[in-house]
C-alpha cells in the first residue's frame, strides 16, 4: 500500500516540475522500512527510528522533512497517516563564508589545470578553460557545465539552465572572446 502511494506522490511531485531524484531514493528506503515492520499507513514513530538510523544529524534532519511532506501528501487523503514532528533534529546554524579568490590565485589555479595530465589529452584544457570561464563571468558550475555549442553567442553565451530555470545572456570580456577565438 505504501509502495503504491509513493508511486502516486512521485507522480504528481513530478508533474508539477519538481527533480526528486534523491526523495524517491530516501522514501524507498523508508516505505521499505516501514513495510518490513508491517506498517500500512506511515507512522510517526517508524518514521523517527528511520531518521535515527542515519549517521549524521544532517542526514537525520533530511529523512525527516522527506517523510513528512510524503505523509502530508497523503494525510490529505487519508487521516491514518501521521506527520512527523519535523523539528526533532535541528541543524545547527551554519555562517557560509564564500571564498573570494585574488586574481593571482585564479590565474595560479587556470595555469595548474592546464598542466593536469595525462599529456596530449583535452583534460587540461577542458578545465583550464572552465575555470577562466567561471572566474571571469561569475556564473555557476552548474550552469557552465551545461553549457552547448548553441548557447554561444556573438559577445557571450546564453545561459538555459539558471538556477530559477530562466534564460540570461552572459557578456564576454573582449579578451575571454579573443582567446576563444584561438
Amino acid at each position: 500500500m505504501l509502495k503504491d502511494a509513493l508511486e502516486t506522490y512521485l507522480t504528481i511531485r513530478r508533474s508539477a516540475g519538481f527533480g526528486l531524484e534523491e526523495s524517491e531514493r530516501m522514501l524507498g528506503l523508508f516505505v521499505a522500512f516501514a513495510t518490513d515492520r508491517g506498517d500500512i499507513h506511515v507512522r510517526a514513530a517508524t518514521a523517527i527510528e528511520w531518521a535515527k538510523s542515519a549517521r549524521t544529524l544532517g542526514v537525520r534532519h533530511q529523512r525527516l522533512q522527506c517523510v513528512a511532506l510524503f505523509a502530508q501528501h497523503l494525510r490529505a487523503e487519508d487521516a491514518c497517516h501521521e506527520v512527523p514532528r519535523t523539528d526533532l533534529f535541528h541543524l545547527p546554524p551554519r555562517e557560509l563564508r564564500p571564498y573570494i579568490y585574488s586574481p593571482e590565485e585564479a590565474r595560479q589555479l587556470v595555469t595548474a589545470a592546464g598542466q593536469l595530465g595525462p599529456v596530449g589529452s583535452l583534460r587540461p584544457h577542458t578545465f583550464a578553460a572552465l575555470f577562466a570561464l567561471l572566474f571571469s563571468t561569475g556564473m555557476r558550475i552548474s550552469e557552465a557545465l551545461a553549457l552547448r555549442f548553441v548557447d554561444v553567442a556573438d559577445g557571450g553565451l546564453y545561459i538555459v539552465g539558471t538556477k530559477f530555470r530562466k534564460r540570461r545572456f552572459v557578456p564576454l570580456h573582449e579578451t575571454a572572446q579573443a582567446r576563444a577565438a584561438s
